[in-house]
């Protein structure tokens, strides 16, 4: 049977197994940093703890903007109801894409940082030396690259086929991605100056842009496995984009409380990071939902259980855990603690992670020729979603407990600590931290199993009520 609507989709799959095997490779540098916190000599000299560092880190954006490609590449064609611009294009940039990341992350295990800045002419445009942002200049550079033939591609298709609103947010969220990249060539030497593009680039990709991707992803997958009217969740996503945009575009001054800026950006800061929770927490509401008054039952339950895990852990990590932290008189001191740690964890995994997994889950069966993989798989893989959130929440537990004790003993004691001494206090949570970690690699190897478990795939689309009692109607367009 024919899943595909349109052939040139099937440039999705490069990028989906690309993005999950950059997503071990994250998760194994992930658990050398967490022995490192506790065995401090690990895998040294070979691996010191900054090298670790900048490749989880890296890691982590690589696979989850790889992940984003070829989300694009699987939903603009079928929202635009026609084939991609340029498939070839696609392939090609994929593989310059992988090719620089591995070269990139090489460099860093096989070189000096200094002397890595050396060889990629740092000195001729200085922006290497910041967290997330130490890439080399050709790296950067090749991203911007990558990020304009692939902006291209999507926007010629979009340009000569349906205009959906899903297809026009998720390309507003990629320009927008593309755009506030371009403030990582900026490395002034003024640390406050140099802290300002610094946000703008990290907060504004993570709480601005990226979270148009996250809605427009999430409400094309459930339009698919739910069958509710287009619409209805059109509203929705409206509503919710607004928020998001007009909330952490402002929330932003969370970061400017400390860096030398005017104190009036405490209040600006305080009040919108606190209103952040609200377009969260409204992703959550629209997820359960859209299940509730769903007009077909999709085979692909797993891809569902990855929506509706989105909507929720996305509300608790960006939501929850943010707001804790986010007003300046509590922020004055957690700041820079380990509650930071569990905040960026759980966001991360509930918002962007899980997003890009439920977009794998439900389009990975389509490009292996099938609407949904057998019971048995789909089994796996919701084992491997709980597996893998338990072991996120016991890290993220564990990080916040570590944080909620470094605060006392280092900042509010009556006889505070220095900051080494305060970490020999925290062994307890690190190990405890570690513990989660290997439950969520074991969550991970789960996944993987998932793909070749064998048993009769679900071929064809069966049209079911949507709850008890309710009157089996037939599927809408979607």
């Amino acid at each position: 049977m024919k899943t595909l609507k349109y052939q040139s989709q099937s440039v999705a799959k490069l990028y989906f197994i690309g993005a999950i095997a950059l997503f071990v490779g994250q998760i194994v540098f992930g658990l050398a940093l967490g022995l490192q916190y506790v065995i401090g000599d690990f895998a040294f000299p070979y691996i010191p703890f900054n090298q670790a560092r900048m490749v989880h880190t890296n890691l982590l954006i690589v696979w989850l903007l790889m992940g984003f490609m070829g989300s694009a590449y699987y939903l603009v064609p079928e929202e635009a109801e026609t084939e991609l611009h340029s498939p070839k294009l696609a392939i090609a940039l994929f593989w310059i894409f992988l090719v620089a990341g591995a070269l990139t992350i090489a460099g860093y295990l096989l070189v000096p940082y200094a002397k890595l800045a050396e060889l990629t002419g740092n000195e001729l445009l200085e922006t290497m030396g910041r967290e997330f942002l130490e890439q080399p200049l050709p790296t950067k550079l090749g991203i911007v690259v990558v990020a304009l033939g692939f902006l291209y591609n999507i926007t010629m298709t979009l340009l000569k086929g349906r205009k959906t609103s899903i297809s026009l947010v998720l390309l507003m969220g990629l320009w927008g991605l593309a755009l506030f990249f371009l403030f990582s060539f900026i490395n002034p030497h003024n640390l406050v100056r140099d802290k300002l593009y610094w946000w703008f680039v990290v907060h504004l990709w993570v709480e601005g842009v990226w979270e148009l991707i996250l809605g427009a992803l999430l409400a094309f997958v459930l339009i698919k496995t739910t069958g509710v009217d287009r619409e209805v969740i059109d509203k929705w996503l409206y509503v919710i984009i607004a928020f998001a945009l007009m909330t952490g575009i402002l929330g932003t001054g969370h970061h400017f409380y400390f860096i030398g800026l005017p104190g009036y950006w405490q209040w600006i800061g305080s009040i919108f990071s606190a209103m952040e929770p609200i377009p969260f927490f409204m992703m959550t509401v629209f997820a359960f939902n859209m299940v509730q008054r769903r007009r077909r039952e999709h085979p692909n339950q797993a891809a569902v259980l990855w929506a509706v895990g989105t909507s929720v852990m996305g509300f608790l990590g960006a939501g929850l855990w943010g707001f804790i932290h986010t007003l300046s008189a509590v922020n004055y001191y957690t700041h820079g603690t380990q509650i930071t740690a569990a905040h960026g964890h759980l966001a991360f995994y509930g918002a962007y992670v899980l997003v890009v997994i439920t977009m794998i889950s439900y389009a990975m069966p389509t490009l292996r020729g099938r609407l949904a993989n057998s019971k048995e798989a789909q089994a796996a893989e919701m084992w491997s979603f709980w597996i893998m959130t338990i072991g996120m929440g016991v890290m993220v537990l564990a990080l916040t407990g570590a944080g909620i004790l470094q605060v006392w003993l280092q900042r509010l004691s009556s006889t505070p600590m220095g900051f080494m001494a305060t970490q020999d206090q925290l062994n307890f949570f690190y190990w405890l931290r570690l513990s989660g970690g290997v439950v969520f690699l074991l969550g991970l190897l789960t996944y993987l199993a998932s793909f070749f478990i064998g048993g009769e795939p679900v071929t064809e689309l069966s049209q079911a009520g949507g709850g008890a009692g309710r009157k089996t109607a037939p599927a809408q367009r979607a």
